[in-house]
């Protein structure tokens, strides 16, 4: 089963402090070793977004974040678990790594 794990910031390129950056680094490489990290990367801030909408033809474009809000996603790790269960383990550690929120979901497909 994937999942999405996706990082929850509340500033734009929040630093980590170097204890973070070697959680960080730790998890990867723990995932990496397992099998489990299919990708993983960090996000630029979301003043930086553009949506597109060309839904028959609109030809729509739109400077910024699609949603407005003081929190938006700012990285990500894509993970193959063997069940849910490891999955919200996972979760649960890559928040305490990155010490912020994240938002597990499984992928379809």
């Amino acid at each position: 089963m994937r999942f999405l794990i996706s990082v929850i910031d509340d500033k734009v390129r929040s630093p980590h402090s170097p204890e973070e950056i070697q959680a960080i680094d730790d998890f990867n490489d723990k995932l990496v070793a397992g099998g489990n990290r299919i990708f993983a990367g960090g996000i630029d801030s979301p003043s930086l977004a553009t949506v597109f909408d060309n839904r028959d033809g609109a030809k729509k474009i739109s400077e910024g974040p699609f949603i407005e809000s003081p929190e938006f996603f700012s990285g990500f790790w894509i993970v193959e678990a063997e069940n849910l269960e490891q999955a919200r383990a996972f979760a649960a550690e890559g928040s305490k790594a990155c010490n912020r929120k994240v938002e597990l979901r499984p992928l379809l497909g």
